[in-house]
C-alpha cells in the first residue's frame, strides 16, 4: 500500500507547475511584443533605405559610429535580434542586443533624449525594462533555448 503524498508537497508541485507554465507564457508574450516593436522599425528602415541613410546622416547623432555604419548596425539589430526572440534562441544575448539598440535610439535622437516626446520616451523605457527582464530571467519554457538546454543537459520536464 502506497502512502498518500503530503498535501503540502502536492500544493508545492502544483504551484511550481503553474508558475513554470504561467511564467513561460509571460516570457513568450514579452519576447513577441518587444520583438515586434523593433522588427516593425527595421522593416520600415529597409523599405526606404535612402531615407534611412538620410535620417542617420542628418537627424540621428549616434556616438562613435559613422552614420552609414550606424544605419546598417541599427537595422541589422532591429531585424535579427527580434527573430531570435520570437523563437527563443540565444534569447538573453538577443535581448541585450536589442537593449543596446534601444539605448542608442534614445541617446542619438534629440527629440527622445531631450524628453520632447514623453510618450515615445516612455515606450523606450518600457521596452528597455522588458528586455532586461528577459536578460535577467531568461526566455521561459516556450523557447528553443529551454528545449535545447533541457536536451543537452538531459533534463526532463513533467
Amino acid at each position: 500500500m502506497s502512502a498518500m503524498p503530503h498535501p503540502d508537497s502536492l500544493l508545492t508541485r502544483g504551484y511550481a507547475a503553474l508558475t513554470d507554465w504561467g511564467g513561460g507564457l509571460w516570457a513568450l508574450t514579452i519576447r513577441l511584443y518587444v520583438g515586434w516593436q523593433f522588427f516593425k522599425a527595421g522593416l520600415t528602415k529597409i523599405k526606404d533605405w535612402e531615407s534611412t541613410l538620410a535620417l542617420f546622416r542628418d537627424e540621428y547623432a549616434v556616438p562613435l559610429l559613422p552614420p552609414d555604419l550606424a544605419a546598417v548596425a541599427g537595422t541589422f539589430g532591429e531585424l535579427v535580434f527580434p527573430v531570435l526572440l520570437f523563437v527563443g534562441l540565444l534569447s538573453r544575448p538577443a535581448a541585450l542586443g536589442l537593449f543596446v539598440v534601444n539605448a542608442m535610439a534614445v541617446i542619438s535622437y534629440p527629440a527622445l533624449f531631450g524628453f520632447e516626446c514623453p510618450a515615445a520616451i516612455n515606450d523606450h523605457f518600457y521596452w528597455g525594462a522588458l528586455l532586461l527582464a528577459i536578460v535577467a530571467f531568461g526566455p521561459g519554457r516556450f523557447s528553443l533555448d529551454d528545449l535545447l538546454g533541457n536536451r543537452l543537459l538531459g533534463r526532463r520536464r513533467g
